[in-house]
């Protein structure tokens, strides 16, 4: 290899210099000129009678040295009625270019909601920029207000939102999170059902509330904004792409454990807390004389809190007795009861009882498509075990 080197007139060398200089200081190498596009952090979608509103935060560099450096947010609005027509609005008014490819998060108000949801999610799925990995959520109230809120905990509410929906926050089975694909293919599939976390926002404690005010410069008084903190412990359920029921923490966080989602999720019953450190879930369906759904889950459970002193030796194991893993599994087993029982009632086939019921039989799924989801049989049991 070394003779080989050596063996390259220098001309040659000279030569591939020069071409890798010409490159470097002739192109930007894809990167993106801030000056000419605004760079999307998250996106909120509200409806107004036959329009959309697309509220885009844009992510702006606060300055280059340590005291001033980070990034925060400004929110811009358009207008029109598909969500094309807002971007090229957006584009109107301000002169950029939104570009969506660093969106990692679509934000639903209320009022989209109520109505079939994908007459506006299909533009992220027809635009070739809009990764299908991105995040969905629902929130109480409209999207322009969740994304122009402050965050008390990150610069912008978008960063804190994804903070809100990450891994471990999915382990903990206190939050539910889908993608675009995961709720296209439910959309999509036999049966159109899916799901997103539903965001609350709430008053930070000891803020000011909008009651007092900064002083700037000139002695003016401006009014400063409430800080907000966020909560997506609620998951809202769709049907036909329009938001059927919302789950309660309980239900949630059953359905986490049906999905195998657990991992160190924590829940109190009886003045005590539980951790849960393996879980599994499963859903089976069968079609003889009538279709019936199976709900099972498994958990390893260990003792991780108590409202009582324990002894050494409780504390050193956190193990549960064998009265405490039947109340537990039937805790667990009422949680994942109220789940279906929601599901049922609203019709919303969130556990994929249809597809599962197609890809068993398909002359079943002919004879038994249109039975409502309440006459169908479940049985349902969650077995909590103590870690040994």
């Amino acid at each position: 290899m070394k003779k080989f080197l050596k063996g390259i007139p220098m001309k040659l060398w000279a030569i591939l210099c020069a071409l890798v200089l010409l490159t470097f200081f002739s192109n930007d190498f894809g990167l993106v000129d801030i000056q000419k596009t605004a760079l999307v952090l998250a996106a909120g979608i509200d409806r107004n009678d036959n329009e959309f509103t697309l509220t885009a935060q844009i992510a702006v560099p606060k300055g280059t040295d340590r005291t001033t450096g980070g990034t925060s947010g400004v929110e811009i609005e358009g207008t029109g009625t598909t969500v094309s027509d807002c971007l090229a609005d957006l584009y109107g008014k301000t002169g950029w270019v939104p570009k969506l490819i660093f969106c990692d998060l679509v934000v639903l108000g209320e009022t989209v909601v109520a109505e079939d949801a994908f007459d506006c999610l299909d533009y992220f799925l027809r635009n070739e920029y809009v990764p299908d990995s991105c995040l969905l959520a629902t929130c109480e109230g409209s999207a322009k207000d969740l994304l122009s809120s402050t965050s008390a905990i990150d610069d912008t509410s978008a960063l804190a939102l994804e903070k809100l929906f990450s891994d471990a926050a999915t382990k903990s089975g206190q939050v539910m999170t889908t993608t675009l694909r995961e709720f296209a293919i439910g959309y999509f599939g036999e049966s159109r059902s899916g799901y997103m976390p539903y965001v609350r926002a709430q008053t930070q404690e000891g803020s000011d509330q909008g009651q007092g005010g900064a002083q700037s410069s000139g002695g003016t008084a401006q009014p400063s904004q409430e800080e907000k903190i966020y909560s997506a412990r609620e998951t809202a359920i769709f049907s036909g792409g329009r938001m059927a029921a919302l789950l309660s923490p309980e239900e949630t966080f059953a359905f986490s454990l049906l999905e195998g989602n657990v991992y160190a999720g924590t829940f109190t019953t009886d003045g005590k807390t539980y951790v849960i450190l393996k879980n599994g879930g499963s859903v089976s369906v069968r079609a003889e004389d009538a279709p019936e759904i199976s709900l099972e889950a498994t958990c390893k459970v260990q003792v991780y809190g108590e409202s009582e002193t324990a002894s050494p030796q409780t504390l050193a194991k956190g193990m549960l007795t064998p009265e405490e893993e039947q109340h537990v599994s039937q805790v667990l087993t009422d949680y994942l009861t109220q789940l279906w029982d929601t599901c049922a009632q609203a019709d919303c086939d969130l556990l994929f009882f249809r597809r599962s019921l197609r890809r068993s039989s398909p002359e079943a799924y002919g004879k038994w498509k249109d039975l409502p989801l309440s006459s169908v049989s479940a049985q349902i049991e969650v077995r909590a075990e103590s870690l040994r």
